[in-house]
C-alpha cells in the first residue's frame, strides 16, 4: 500500500533526494512551496506524512521547522535522515557566465557559499527563494541570471551546470525530520533521539541551568539545544531539546517527568531512530 509523502519543492530540492532514501517507489511524493504548507498537509489530512530540514551542520537550525513544530498545531517526528549537500551555479544554457548579474538560492544555501560568491560574483544580486529548486525553477522561467542548487536540479529543469562543488564545506550535510499526526509512536531501539519543546514561564537567571541539571542527574546526553521567542513578549522563550534516547527508557523518561516540575509547559515532539 503506497503512502503520501508532503515535502519541501518543488521537484529537485535536496529534501526530495533525502526523502527518496527511506521511501519505497509505489509512495506518492507530494512538492509544497514551503515548509509550514509541507507540515499543513498533514495536519489537514492531505498526506500522512512529511519531510522537512531541520539543521544544517554549517549553517544551523532551520528556524521555520522549529517554530512550526514547537508552537504550531501537533505533529510528532517519527523518523529522521541525513544528506550530504553539494550545491552547483547554473544558468540557462545561452546564458554566458560575464553576463551573470542576479544569482538566485535559499538563504541556507547562499551561506554556504558565500566565498565562491565573493570571488566569482562580487557584484551580483543574490536574490531569496523557497527553496533551492524553486531558484532553479524561477532561473529556467527566465527570471534570473543564475541560480544554487543542487546538480540534480538543473537536470530537472534542462540548465548548464557553470560551477560544480562550490560550497564552502565540502562535507555539509543537513538533517531532515519526518513528521506525522500524534499517535503511535516507533518503538525503542536502543539508539533514539527525543525531541522536546520545552516552555519556561518567564526568563530568569539560571532558568537553563534548571533545565540541564534534569538530564545531568539522570545521565542523559543532549545532542541539540536551541533557543526560540515564544513570540508573546520579550523575555519569553522556548528550548528545542534532542536528547540521546527513547521516551521509554526510565532515565528520559525521568528527566522529562523532572522537566514538568519547573516548566510551564513541554511539547512531546517524538522519540525516533537517530539516523546515524
Amino acid at each position: 500500500m503506497s503512502t503520501k509523502y508532503a515535502y519541501l519543492g518543488p521537484a529537485g530540492t535536496f529534501t526530495q533526494a533525502a526523502l527518496l532514501q527511506i521511501t519505497n517507489p509505489d509512495d506518492l511524493l507530494t512538492p509544497y512551496a514551503n515548509v509550514t504548507a509541507a507540515l499543513d498537509a498533514v495536519r489537514n489530512g492531505e498526506c500522512a506524512k512529511a519531510l522537512v530540514p531541520i539543521e544544517n551542520s554549517v549553517e544551523g537550525v532551520v528556524a521555520r521547522t522549529l517554530d512550526e513544530l514547537a508552537m504550531g498545531k501537533p505533529l510528532v517526528i517519527t523518523a529522521e535522515t541525513t544528506l550530504p549537500v553539494s550545491f552547483a551555479l547554473m544558468s540557462l544554457p545561452a546564458t554566458e557566465k560575464a553576463n551573470i548579474k542576479s544569482i538566485a538560492t535559499h538563504p541556507h544555501a547562499e551561506s554556504q557559499c558565500r566565498s565562491f560568491i565573493a570571488k566569482d560574483f562580487p557584484h551580483a544580486e543574490v536574490i531569496e527563494t523557497a527553496s533551492t529548486a524553486a531558484a532553479a525553477q524561477g532561473l529556467a522561467a527566465g527570471k534570473y541570471d543564475a541560480a544554487i542548487a543542487s546538480p540534480a536540479a538543473a537536470k530537472n529543469y534542462g540548465l548548464k551546470v557553470v560551477a560544480e562543488n562550490i560550497g564552502d564545506n565540502e562535507n555539509a550535510i543537513t538533517r531532515f525530520v519526518l513528521v506525522e499526526a500524534p499517535g503511535e509512536q516507533p518503538k525503542a531501539t536502543g539508539a533514539d533521539r527525543t525531541s522536546l519543546a520545552v516552555f519556561i514561564a518567564i526568563d530568569h537567571a539560571g532558568a537553563l541551568l534548571e533545565i540541564l541539571t534534569e538530564f545531568a542527574k539522570h545521565d542523559v546526553n543532549l545532542s541539540f539545544i536551541q533557543s526560540r521567542p515564544t513570540g508573546r513578549e520579550l523575555g519569553h522563550y522556548h528550548f528545542i531539546i534532542d536528547a540521546q534516547g527513547h521516551i521509554d527508557d526510565p532515565a528520559v523518561a525521568a528527566a522529562v517527568k523532572g522537566l514538568r516540575n519547573i516548566c510551564e509547559d513541554i511539547r512531546f515532539l517524538g522519540s525516533y531512530p537517530r539516523a546515524n
